[in-house]
């Protein structure tokens, strides 16, 4: 039965017109009821309103002569409620035809801007299919040609091209570094024992102690290309050098980053190449033990470097391979590479010789990697080496240097390096004064010390001229030595009712000191201190190693007592004992470099010191003495009486 009247209606629709004629005797009412059927059926066509009155239960109201019954199936059919009803009434009739009418025109309103936004769709969908399809034809093309650049590419690599066309003159640093081995000044030692620790079949990894410019980088790479050239050397002609800074080494604990032993990134977080990430499988990045396989690995300033660091290099250097783990790797996968199979099943090669640069002390490196490493200190420069350097690269600069420069230049630094940038910034100068006769003066000199506010490095000097209660010790920061000046003055007072007093800042061992000194001076000389106002005074302060300074504080003081005067052309190191025994110290070698700045011809040191330093070290006169007695021979004019 449904069928039937579903075809009745079809065929009633797809009449001329596509709307169901008006009945016989028509009236208004009907005829406008009729124009709102042409409408729907223009804006929805007759299939989709006879499913739609289908759905809406609303054909048999379609067919009724009854113009209510055919409003209410139309307003069924647009509100798209099947449970409306019942028909208007007669005087309800003319009110929900113009209801009708509105909700219709609001649909059509609707529909039609519907019907734009779909069309701006579509066309949009077109244009981005359209470009879609151009890019993988241009993506075929790529993979077929790789060598070809698109335009882009080719204009990105015009300009880099561009850019390098222009270059800037190189620069002072490159130009004065040393070349040779013969060329390293004031290193002589040194380099000769890196070279002999390099040159073995057998080379041992290293560690290089000494104060900054000094030459330790470039001693190292020069020293490897003169072993490669040796038939025993174990260094291929290719070997290479690579320099690192250990105060830049970042890493991560969990071993995703780590530049110095490699890592390993996964597909998925951390970008694997674009072959293994769509594999899923991960990219082993071998680091820098792996770039120095063969050669030399050097660190600079490697007592910066991390301690769990230093610990993992040492397990490198064990092993000679640095070996990698992932939890994204799967053995059994044969969409892995042979080459990534290789390094997570055999390690990365690290057979390398490690040279470590410092400048800080030795308890900042790893006790273990200490051990496993042969240690050369390089010693800081003199106010001759300087000189040697500045004259040298004058040479290499072309420039005349007024007298004394070099001179001059040696006052303001113990460093290679910076002698040679005071150099570069006179220069500099002299050129912007005249550049047709570059002559560097000493007006420029200070011009550069003024502005870069050096100052001088040595200002304590030693003198031909004798002095009561004045004497220079000796000490050491780091590997750069200095003199101190200590000084002592007394004051007769109330028998065994004196004072002492001395510099809080100079710390309770260098007090201490002074104690020992006391006692040793009334076992020396019969006076007791306690019967004088003493003052006792280390020059610019600051707290000093107190035992060492001993045999320098007892001189001044003995000196102060007895007016007899110390020589300042001396200087003096030594713990002093209770018993007046001069006993052994540290930094007696960079001490030696302090008193040599300062002018000093004589040093006093302990005897069991004595093969610290080799003899005329620095063409100074050392004296090794086992007591405070032996020891006052070389400090004072005249001699001390001492009391049996």
């Amino acid at each position: 039965m449904f069928k039937k009247i579903f075809g009745a209606i079809k065929r009633t629709f797809s009449s001329k017109k596509n709307v169901p004629l008006p009945p016989r005797n028509s009236t208004d009412i009907d005829r406008e009821i009729s124009a709102l059927y042409e409408i729907v059926i223009e804006a929805m066509g007759s299939d989709r309103l006879v499913l739609q009155a289908g759905r809406m239960d609303a054909l048999r109201l379609l067919r009724s002569n009854n113009p209510a019954e055919r409003v209410l199936a139309l307003r069924r059919i647009l509100e798209e409620n099947p449970t409306l009803g019942p028909p208007p009434s007669k005087s309800e009739l003319q009110a929900e035809i113009v209801r009708l009418s509105e909700l219709l025109a609001d649909i059509i309103a609707r529909r039609q801007v519907e019907d734009k936004i779909d069309k701006k769709v579509n066309e949009k969908l077109e244009r981005d299919h359209q470009d879609y399809v151009k890019d993988i034809r241009l993506q075929i093309l790529k993979d077929e040609n790789p060598s070809e650049e698109t335009p882009h590419d080719a204009k990105k690599r015009e300009l880099i091209e561009q850019l390098e066309k222009v270059q800037l003159t190189q620069s002072v640093m490159e130009l004065l570094r040393p070349n040779s081995l013969e060329e390293i000044i004031g290193q002589e030692r040194a380099v000769k024992s890196l070279r002999a620790k390099l040159a073995s079949p057998y080379p041992q990894h290293l560690i290089l102690y000494g104060p900054p410019g000094v030459g330790k980088t470039t001693a190292a790479r020069l020293v490897l290309e003169a072993v490669k050239t040796l038939d025993y050397s174990p260094f291929a002609e290719n070997a290479p050098f690579v320099e690192t800074d250990g105060t830049t080494l970042r890493w991560d604990p969990r071993d995703m980053t780590n530049p110095l032993l490699g890592s390993v990134h996964d597909p998925i977080y951390q970008g694997a190449q674009k072959s293994l990430a769509e594999s899923g499988v991960p990219e082993p990045k071998p680091g820098l033990v792996t770039d120095a396989h063969g050669g030399i690995l050097f660190i600079d300033e490697i007592g910066e470097m991390d301690t769990m660091l230093q610990n993992k290099l040492l397990k490198v250097l064990e092993d000679k391979r640095a070996y990698f783990e992932s939890a994204y790797y799967d053995p059994t996968d044969e969409r892995v590479p042979k080459y990534v199979k290789m390094l997570f099943e055999n390690g990365a090669p690290a057979d390398f010789v490690l040279i470590g640069a410092t400048t800080r002390d030795a308890s900042s490196i790893n006790p273990a990697l200490r051990s496993r490493c042969a240690e050369i200190y390089f010693e800081p420069l003199t106010p001759a080496h300087i000189i040697e350097i500045v004259n040298n690269a004058a040479a290499k600069l072309n420039v005349e240097l007024e007298a004394g420069i070099a001179e001059t230049i040696s006052e303001y630094t113990i460093e290679g390096r910076k002698a040679i940038n005071i150099l570069a910034d006179a220069y500099s100068l002299a050129l912007a004064d005249d550049a047709e006769n570059i002559k560097i003066t000493k007006n420029h000199i200070y011009e550069v010390a003024q502005v870069s506010r050096l100052f001088q490095y040595v200002t304590k000097k030693a003198s031909s001229q004798s002095a009561v209660g004045h004497i220079f010790g000796l000490g050491v920061s780091g590997f750069i030595g200095s003199v101190i000046e200590i000084e002592a003055v007394v004051f007769p007072t109330e028998k065994g009712k004196g004072t002492i007093r001395f510099n809080e800042t100079a710390g309770s061992m260098a007090k201490d000191s002074v104690f020992n000194a006391a006692s040793v001076l009334r076992k020396v000389t019969g006076k007791d201190i306690h019967d004088f106002d003493v003052h006792i005074n280390v020059i610019g302060g600051g707290n000093i190693d107190g035992p060492s300074a001993g045999t320098a504080i007892l001189s001044a003081l003995i000196s102060a007592v007895t007016g007899k005067k110390i020589r300042q052309d001396v200087a003096v190191t030594g713990e002093i004992s209770l018993q007046g025994r001069v006993r052994p110290v540290g930094g007696v070698f960079e001490k030696a470099y302090g008193a040599k700045q300062a002018g000093i011809k004589t040093l006093v040191i302990p005897k069991e010191n004595s093969k610290d330093i080799p003899p005329n070290h620095l063409s100074l006169k050392i004296h090794a003495v086992e007591t405070a007695e032996e020891a006052f021979k070389f400090i004072f004019d005249d001699e001390i009486n001492v009391i049996e």
